[in-house]
């Protein structure tokens, strides 16, 4: 996890030597300097695939595929950002599986405020391992809940605490779109779905996406914890944070270390 939050998101996908990239939401220079401090050179990445079109999420694609020869990957919808508006784009349709040289990646409608997001779910064609990411989605559809069926790894959104967002400092509008259906997950919400759904194969689980308002990573992990106890989740939990690298997270169990924050240098 490169940073995840309002401020900015992206994923980076290895498989085999083989590199993606989920969502690019900070400018290069910043993407640089969290790539170098996990020893990855940017043009090593293949591409970069968007969940959808809101700042966050694709304010640096552009000027990263220009920089670095990166293909970006967009549905419809996305691909209408004025972001991109100057950038060639591959595009894909929700629902659909794209071929890499070492992993697939199928996409997933979300539900969320924006032109056709999606989620992801990474397979790797060597070892068969599943990664899933769903974030910015106002709550768990059928098909994010079939997507996330026998994960290795799963980011999850885990926006806002309902009490400190009522309580914080946006106005009601902002409140009301927050906690709506295509909206952000709340913790009390992700914590229901892992609960349910969330068993022993899933080695690693990411809150993503937190709330620097509305939320902490203390009260998200307190939340996600409470939901689990007594459930068939055996695997580690970990907050991704805005400003700093975490990870990596990895499927085979003998490899599951505890994730790291790195330092970085800016």
């Amino acid at each position: 996890m490169l940073g995840s939050g309002s401020s900015g998101n992206a994923v980076l996908l290895e498989c085999d030597g083989s590199r993606l990239l989920i969502d690019c939401g900070f400018g290069t220079r910043t993407l640089a300097g969290r790539l170098r401090a996990i020893g990855v050179a940017p043009e090593s990445i293949e591409g970069c695939l968007l969940t959808h079109e809101h700042n966050d999420h694709v304010k640096g694609a552009a000027a990263a595929a220009k920089r670095w020869g990166w293909g970006i990957y967009a549905t419809p919808g996305t691909r209408l950002a004025p972001e991109l508006a100057e950038t060639p784009v591959h595009v894909f349709q929700p629902g659909m599986s794209m071929d890499f040289p070492r992993m697939t990646v199928s996409a997933t409608s979300t539900p969320h405020d924006a032109n056709q997001s999606v989620g992801f779910v990474i397979t790797s064609r060597s070892t068969g391992a599943r990664a899933g990411l769903f974030y910015d989605i106002g709550h768990v559809s059928r098909g994010v809940a079939q997507a996330c069926d026998k994960l290795d790894i799963l980011v999850l959104e885990s926006n806002h605490d309902d009490h400190l967002l009522q309580n914080g400092p946006y106005p009601r509008w902002l409140q009301r779109r927050i906690a709506s259906r295509v909206g952000h997950l709340s913790n009390s919400a992700a914590g229901e779905f892992a609960r349910a759904s969330l068993g022993r194969d899933v080695r690693h689980l990411v809150l993503a996406h937190l709330s620097e308002n509305c939320n902490t990573p203390s009260v998200a992990m307190d939340s996600m914890r409470d939901a689990l106890k007594g459930s068939r989740f055996r695997g580690a939990l970990t907050a991704a944070k805005q400003d700093a690298v975490v990870g990596p997270f990895v499927p085979s169990a003998t490899r599951a270390e505890p994730p790291v924050q790195y330092a970085l240098a800016l």
